[in-house]
């Protein structure tokens, strides 16, 4: 058995960046001195989430990738051996940014990147207005704990972009995550869209035979420009084994950190009982890189 320890920091942003970084050193090192080997924070865990208006001044929060961030994080690895998945605002050039996950290994240094590759442009979501897609394709990261995919909130609802993952040999999945219910929606309806987003990422687990792991953020942050009601995150961060068996799931309103155990070596056997890689029709898949078939 190969257990890994994951801690999972679910937590609440404010204006206030100094406040989340502080909060963000505290959890991590909480959930260090709990037993955590590889630590996974939600998207953008610096700041508010500052895509629900189109606002050049944002731009100002980018930074380079090695910076401040990674100087932060990097230490803090290194103090606790742990190693941090992050995800942050990359300044790669005057006006080209990138929503990019930087993965810290325990001696401090980068021990990789990935930057999101579906980007949406939704109300309260204007990501295209910031983030130019990735250009790195789909590439698990090597790390002392395992070969991570790490992906990005919108590319969890693509089982492109999980397979591609597990096909280049991921030990599990993750995503750093920032999604939340829209104000006019009722009850229900907010509901079945936590839901479908649970089960389509519980389904990559199956599909791919790898645990899955998901970080979102929680609380209320409001719409600057006021032309919508803002967004309540939903939280609700999970991890999934490879037969898509839930181990824990978070609360849709509450702060939380937790380690949660996993058996890497499960996925060799899942695999076994249901060879879904050895039946691909790969022969027959050529169609899948058109954008429809008319």
């Amino acid at each position: 058995m190969k257990e890994l320890k994951i801690g999972l920091l679910q937590q609440h942003n404010v204006a206030d960046r100094e406040d989340n970084m502080r909060r963000l050193y505290d959890g991590i090192s909480d959930l260090a001195d709990r037993g955590a080997q590889l630590i996974v924070l939600q998207e953008l865990h610096n700041s508010l989430y500052f895509c629900q208006v189109e606002d050049v001044d944002q731009f100002d929060w980018a930074e380079p990738i090695p910076g401040p961030s990674t100087e932060f994080f990097g230490a803090l690895a290194r103090e606790k051996g742990v190693v941090i998945v992050t995800s942050l605002f990359e300044r790669r050039a005057p006006g080209l940014y990138h929503n990019t996950a930087v993965v810290i290994e325990s001696d401090g240094s980068i021990a990789g990147k990935y930057r999101k590759m579906h980007i949406p442009d939704d109300p309260a979501y204007y990501e295209k207005f910031y983030f130019t897609p990735g250009d790195l394709g789909f590439h698990p990261i090597d790390t002392s704990v395992g070969r991570l995919g790490v992906l990005v909130c919108w590319d969890q609802w693509y089982p492109e972009a999980a397979r591609l993952m597990a096909l280049a040999g991921a030990d599990l999945l993750i995503y750093p995550t920032a999604i939340g219910y829209e104000s006019s929606d009722t009850p229900d309806e907010q509901q079945r869209q936590r839901e479908a987003w649970t089960t389509v990422q519980r389904g990559h687990a199956v599909a791919n035979g790898l645990p899955v792991v998901t970080v979102n953020r929680v609380g209320f942050e409001p719409d600057p420009s006021g032309q919508t009601r803002g967004i309540q995150f939903w939280g609700s961060s999970f991890v999934a084994g490879p037969q898509g068996e839930l181990h824990y799931r978070a609360s849709d309103n509450e702060e939380e950190s937790i380690v949660v155990n996993i058996d890497l070596d499960h996925s060799e056997h899942v695999r076994r009982w249901w060879p879904f890689l050895r039946d691909r029709r790969i022969d027959h898949y050529g169609e899948l890189i058109r954008r429809f078939r008319d």
